[in-house]
């Protein structure tokens, strides 16, 4: 499970120690070259950017935009609160409408 936050605007102080990569054909990660910490996650398609909400202090009662790739979950977990749900084969859709191609 990923619990990432979202940001068009951030402001990165030690930019020196993270290491970026795309992982897939749609998606970069990034990392602190340093101690290893997930920081952030690009659906490049979209260019939607989150970041691993447990870097932040969040305030109470943050709600879930969505849960991505439910039909992927695990059955082992179940977010109390209700969200969105969308499926991979939505995902897909919604970035292929956006012009992407899976081929």
């Amino acid at each position: 499970m990923y619990a990432g936050v979202e940001s068009e605007e951030f402001t990165l102080k030690g930019e020196e120690h993270v290491t970026a990569y795309r992982s897939s054909d749609w998606a970069e990660r990034a990392f602190c070259s340093k101690c290893g910490s997930c920081l952030w996650y690009v659906f490049l398609p979209t260019g939607n950017r989150t970041f691993l909400a447990g870097l932040f202090d969040l305030p109470e009662g943050m709600e879930i935009k969505q849960q991505i790739f439910v039909d992927e979950k695990p059955d082992w977990y179940d977010l109390a609160q209700e969200s969105p749900m969308k499926t991979g084969a939505q995902i897909i859709a919604e970035a292929e409408a956006a012009g992407f191609s899976f081929d």
